[in-house]
């Protein structure tokens, strides 16, 4: 009896969280070992359409470097990162637009719609739904920085009740051009912008944001995040994600957070939780 009453208070304890982000936009971007865990997988579709069934919006936008890295070495590609971003040849820029818009895309839309959600896949191409411009060509080649959102087609989608997954590789306004590999989390930052999200949720393989003694910082404004990356604090693949978070804020997101994939159910736990899991950024 007592499992089943503790069962009730974790559900009472989600319902001040549900009856407040009902009808809210949540924009989650998944990656890391949440995207590559056959059990992390499931759990987190079933997050994803448990969110979608209580009246959340979520959005999801996905990276998947790991697996352009591992078909880049099968095809034997060179493949080589500056500051942490892909340099984005032609030919890889072809293998990463097949793997993100037609594979890991498609998986994503398949694991929800297998839990029951509606979930509906596209790339930053679809209706020029994200356009780019080189961030430099020279140094990164078709690796591209947004310019332009236009969300009329994915609010559409929303309003129709679906899910969207939404792969970054954006258009680019030259005709015959390949398009541009966009770092997912400053996609998922921008798309969070455009379509007016209360929350972005980015799904990381740490905790959240670490101290200088490696404990978890729970909650911190933009000065603190500039502030321990100035000192250091906050360094190495740590950074684009905090700079995605303060950019996503900047633009109106009230609320940003970095978040454990590697925990099962961990978007459950930080949305719908009054302790939440992660790291918390806000104004």
């Amino acid at each position: 009896m007592r499992e089943k009453i503790e069962v009730v208070e974790t559900l009472l304890e989600a319902l001040p969280y549900i009856k407040k982000f009902r009808d809210e936009k949540i924009v989650i971007k998944y990656g890391g070992s949440a995207q590559t865990s056959e059990n992390l997988k499931q759990k987190f579709a079933q997050d994803i359409v448990l969110l979608h069934t209580v009246g959340m919006k979520p959005i999801v936008v996905h990276g998947g470097g790991k697996a352009i890295t591992e078909l880049l070495n099968d095809l034997g590609v060179e493949t080589k990162f500056v500051e942490g971003q892909r340099v984005t040849s032609k030919e890889v820029m072809r293998i990463a637009e097949m793997v993100l818009s037609g594979e890991i895309n498609k998986e994503i839309v398949s694991l929800l719609n297998n839990q029951g959600g509606d979930a509906i896949g596209i790339s930053g191409k679809d209706a020029n739904f994200l356009e780019a411009i080189p961030k430099d060509f020279e140094n990164f080649g078709y690796t591209g920085t947004i310019q332009n959102v236009n969300p009329n087609m994915v609010e559409k989608m929303i309003d129709e009740g679906f899910v969207p997954v939404i792969a970054p590789i954006a258009s680019a306004s030259t005709i015959g051009h390949p398009g541009f590999n966009i770092n997912a989390d400053l996609a998922a930052s921008q798309v969070a912008i455009a379509l007016k999200a209360r929350k972005i949720v980015f799904l990381t393989d740490t905790a959240g944001v670490l101290n200088q003694d490696m404990k978890l910082i729970s909650t911190m404004d933009i000065q603190k995040t500039e502030a321990l990356k100035k000192d250091g604090t906050i360094n190495g693949g740590m950074v684009p994600k905090v700079d995605a978070c303060i950019e996503a804020l900047r633009g109106g997101v009230k609320k940003a957070h970095i978040i454990d994939g590697r925990v099962e159910h961990s978007i459950l736990l930080e949305v719908l939780t009054s302790s939440g899991i992660g790291t918390c950024i806000e104004l």
